[in-house]
């Protein structure tokens, strides 16, 4: 799925007509609340804090992180474990230049469990049954795995979305880590079947990690298309100079194509 979605972490446009708003997690109440929605009262402190003045980042209490991913399109994404959550659940956050840009969490299977959006201050959450749930065993195994479930969210409604992720057969190493490279297609669309964005391109799938990892790719909208480069470049481990840097080092001042979202 692609760097525009939960599993990867850029903004959703969900609506092609949206005015365009950037929401900074520094300086906006808001968005402080709607963290509380992932992390209890006391991490959220944490991160309304000047942690991001730092140049380290820190994690709500009782999580431990086990991997930094700085990317080329001027990202850094950290990859972590809380106590208490269910067993095979990851979470991620992900900040660019000026702050947090995605907070969500994957399943054992790379589902989408939940989702939260700084740049728009949406969050989402994954309907208890989908038609066809992402499944990455099923990718590993075949060679492919389809999808149609639905997210629900407060601010934009129901969203659904259809798509597939096929292995290209290619293996791709970057920063000493092999990568096995997937070509996907996703469709997402209005709860009445408006289609709101469409987009297709190449990632990459880490069984180790049992996680999906951006690359390249096309997004259609209302308003166009443009084009991501969220690849990594390096792989970052605790312990190492640079895990849980608050700072994105690649692809930083160059412009890039983007599409930000309205409320």
């Amino acid at each position: 799925m692609s760097r525009l979605t939960p599993r990867s972490g850029m903004q959703n446009p969900y609506r092609s007509d949206a005015q365009p708003v950037r929401i900074k997690v520094l300086s906006r109440i808001n968005v402080k609340d709607r963290v509380l929605t992932f992390f209890a009262l006391s991490a959220c402190l944490l991160w309304a804090s000047d942690v991001y003045a730092q140049d380290t980042f820190s994690l709500p209490a009782g999580c431990d992180a086990f991997l930094t991913v700085q990317g080329a399109d001027c990202s850094v994404d950290h990859h972590f474990i809380c106590q208490g959550d269910p067993e095979g659940h990851k979470q991620r956050v992900s900040l660019d230049e000026e702050g947090m840009t995605y907070l969500g969490t994957t399943d054992y299977q790379t589902q989408w469990i939940k989702s939260f959006h700084p740049l728009s201050g949406h969050s989402e959450r994954l309907e208890d049954s989908p038609v066809d749930p992402a499944n990455l065993d099923e990718l590993i195994q075949t060679g492919r795995d389809g999808y149609d479930f639905r997210t629900f969210s407060d601010e934009v409604g129901i969203t659904r979305y259809v798509g597939a992720d096929t292995l290209t057969g290619r293996e791709i190493t970057i920063d000493d880590v092999t990568l096995s490279e997937t070509e996907f297609n996703i469709t997402a669309y209005t709860e009445d079947g408006t289609e709101i964005w469409q987009s297709s391109g190449n990632e990459f799938i880490s069984g180790n990690w049992r996680m999906f990892l951006s690359g390249t790719g096309t997004t259609t909208t209302g308003s166009g298309s443009f084009e991501t480069d969220g690849r990594p470049v390096e792989f970052i481990y605790p312990g190492e100079p640079g895990f849980l840097s608050a700072n994105p080092k690649h692809g930083c001042g160059v412009v890039m194509s983007s599409f930000e979202v309205g409320q």
